[in-house]
């Protein structure tokens, strides 16, 4: 295999929007994939809808997308496709999701590699003792393989390259490194949709506390969170909640197995106490359980609660976002929100995705430098798309001028974000 300018490891959308963007800019990229779809948690873990990735101007007085570049752009393909259902979220169709990042990765010229599951790093030590990233090693079809690059980023959700390289990481809340919860998505069909919205819907809430009050219920979510989806007989639940270490792998099999048995449990539930499903059946639940948080790298800056909370203005922006800090409590029943002001906005900096202890390694997704607080409101899959596509970018940036990952000054951010005109205010 030949060696390339960078490998990104994981196909979720920040890890896409990374490819392509250094793609784009001039790069030869190899994209590695454990499963066989771009996507990330839309396709294995049947993450849905979008959340809300808009805001309203004041000065303008109308309103304006946060997440911009290539996640607009998905979004207008998948338009194109009659792909998206427009409510206060935009829910789609994943079957066309990975169709448009198939074609999107192929029009910018990125090499992926599906079925191909990261194992180990061959690292070394640089003489000021950061980690240089030499190559990967990945197993599929063909057994055992290696990737080498110039640079890497790291795009797994879970932290696998970054916590192999011997980067310094941390897990959940402070103080005791709990984690949000565990979300085993599913769907039902044979469902009258709008007659459960119209009729059934509050009842079956009520009807829920009150059963879970009374201790007869094994999923400790406080209410029964259900989507529409693009086929009108179906209801998506993302109302399965499951307490654990996702980084333990015992602890993650049997959270599959919890979840499914939480999942029987809802079925019957709406099946017994909703009308609107007398008739139905479930369909079918995501491929793995999806993790809201595991891993989250120790980079040269954290981004903390107040960062998010005040709508801080990062001179080395490459994003922005509104979605509220929404922690799911790690210990059982509760969910917390912390909103975010009508009409402003957080940003994302570019040293957040910068490991402290390696020069060649970047990390994108919802494990990027920060506390357990402030990524419960940038993890949504809009912000994180925007993240992998600012780096990935900063990566042809650091080839170009050749720097290290941590050379990289706020100026060359602001110059090449302002460039794409990525961020909201610039």
């Amino acid at each position: 295999m030949k060696k390339y300018d960078l490998c990104v490891v994981g196909g979720g959308f920040s890890g896409t929007m990374a490819a392509c963007a250094a793609a784009r800019d001039g790069l030869s990229v190899l994209l590695l994939e454990k499963s066989g779809a771009l996507g990330g948690a839309a396709n294995v873990n049947y993450v849905l809808p979008f959340m809300n990735f808009n805001y309203r101007n004041r000065e303008m007085n109308e309103m304006r997308p946060l997440s911009k570049g290539l996640f607009l752009e998905f979004i207008g393909r998948m338009q194109e496709m009659g792909a998206l259902l427009h409510e206060a979220c935009i829910h789609f169709n994943e079957e066309y999701l990975k169709i448009v990042l198939d074609d999107m990765t192929g029009d910018y010229g990125v090499d992926v590699l599906f079925h191909s599951t990261f194992i180990g790093a061959d690292t070394e030590d640089s003489a000021d003792g950061k980690k240089i990233v030499k190559k990967v090693r990945f197993m599929n079809v063909n057994g055992v393989m290696e990737a080498e690059a110039d640079r890497f980023i790291d795009a797994t959700g879970d932290g696998l390259l970054f916590a192999d390289a011997g980067c310094e990481y941390h897990i959940g809340r402070e103080g005791d490194h709990k984690t949000q919860p565990m979300t085993l998505c599913f769907r039902m069909g044979k469902v009258d949709v709008d007659r459960y919205y119209r009729e059934d819907r509050k009842k079956i809430n009520d009807l829920w506390k009150e059963k879970l009050a009374a201790g007869e219920l094994l999923n400790p979510r406080e209410d029964v969170l259900i989507f529409r989806h693009l086929t009108s007989d179906v209801l998506h639940l993302n109302s399965t909640r499951v307490l654990g270490n996702p980084t333990d792998p015992f602890e993650r099999s049997n959270a599959e197995k919890t979840a499914r048995k939480q999942m029987l449990e809802l079925f019957n539930f709406l099946k017994e106490n909703a009308p609107s499903c007398k008739d139905a059946t479930i369909l079918s639940s995501s491929f793995e359980i999806g993790v809201r948080e595991s891993r989250m790298v120790e980079g040269l800056y954290t981004i903390n609660t107040q960062d998010i909370l005040e709508c801080r203005k990062f001179d080395d922006a490459m994003t922005a976002g509104n979605y509220d800090i929404d922690i799911h409590s790690p210990d059982g029943s509760g969910t917390t929100h912390f909103w975010i002001p009508d009409g402003d906005f957080y940003t994302i900096p570019y040293r957040a995705c910068v490991p402290k202890d390696a020069e060649n390694l970047w990390v994108v997704g919802r494990c990027i430098s920060s506390t357990h607080e402030a990524q419960a409101a940038y993890r949504i899959m809009p912000i994180v798309a925007c993240i992998g596509e600012g780096v990935g970018i900063m990566t042809a940036v650091a080839k170009k001028n050749g720097q290290k990952n941590y050379e990289i000054t706020d100026e060359q951010v602001r110059e090449s974000m302002d460039a794409r005109g990525l961020v909201e205010g610039h």
